[in-house]
């Protein structure tokens, strides 16, 4: 072989190391994007209060997860609007308390621009398909898994996205999660409920002790 021939078969074979570099760094990077774990913490927050943030907490600091949404839901389909706070106010609120946390939080309000019913798997696979590049985690409490069955296709929930299940008062949740094939997050239990505080407030009440974004 002339020596024309040897340079020209090292250049061929340096491009094409090159280009193979190129690409392998392309991998590891959409790999690692892909590894992005966004937890949803959906609710009607009504009203938000330091359980659902120390939960986010939690989340945050002792899981894989990376990120965290509160997702502030406009109507739950399986609650009546009775002793609701108005929308705006609840949005208000959850903002405040995001930002005075100091985590790794956002609000979101996905589901203000979505069609009603605000059914949860369609929120996730909307937001999936708009973001394919972060992996969703649905986050509930041990109370939702127990009445899993009357969400909508809760059975292609489940199949479709993960879901990290915290401890409520008066629920099995270890058992639950291994009935439903969740992943069980021993996380602190944390007895106070939006329910709990509303009640206080309607008879009169001092329950800033409970509340956040004041």
């Amino acid at each position: 072989m002339g020596s024309a021939g040897v340079y020209q078969f090292i250049v061929f074979n340096f491009q094409f190391s090159i280009f193979n570099f190129q690409w392998l760094i392309i991998v590891v990077m959409d790999t690692e994007r892909n590894n992005i774990r966004c937890g949803l913490y959906f609710g009607s927050f009504n009203p938000l209060h330091i359980g659902h943030i120390a939960i986010a907490n939690y989340m945050l600091e002792f899981t894989d997860i990376d990120q965290l949404r509160l997702v502030l839901s406009p109507k739950n389909p399986l609650k009546n609007d009775q002793g609701m706070l108005p929308l705006e106010d609840r949005l208000q609120r959850m903002k405040r308390a995001v930002a005075q946390s100091g985590l790794s939080l956002t609000v979101s309000t996905v589901e203000f621009d979505l069609p009603k019913p605000y059914y949860t798997l369609n929120t996730m696979r909307y937001l999936s398909k708009k973001e394919p590049n972060i992996r969703f985690v649905l986050i509930m409490g041990a109370d939702n898994l127990a009445v899993i069955e009357k969400w909508h296709q809760w059975q292609n929930l489940l199949q479709e996205f993960e879901v990290y299940v915290y401890p409520r008062s008066g629920y099995d949740a270890m058992a639950l999660c291994e009935a439903y094939c969740t992943r069980y997050i021993d996380a602190p239990l944390i007895d106070v409920s939006s329910t709990f505080i509303r009640k206080g407030l309607a008879d009169g009440r001092n329950m800033n002790g409970y509340l956040t974004g004041l």
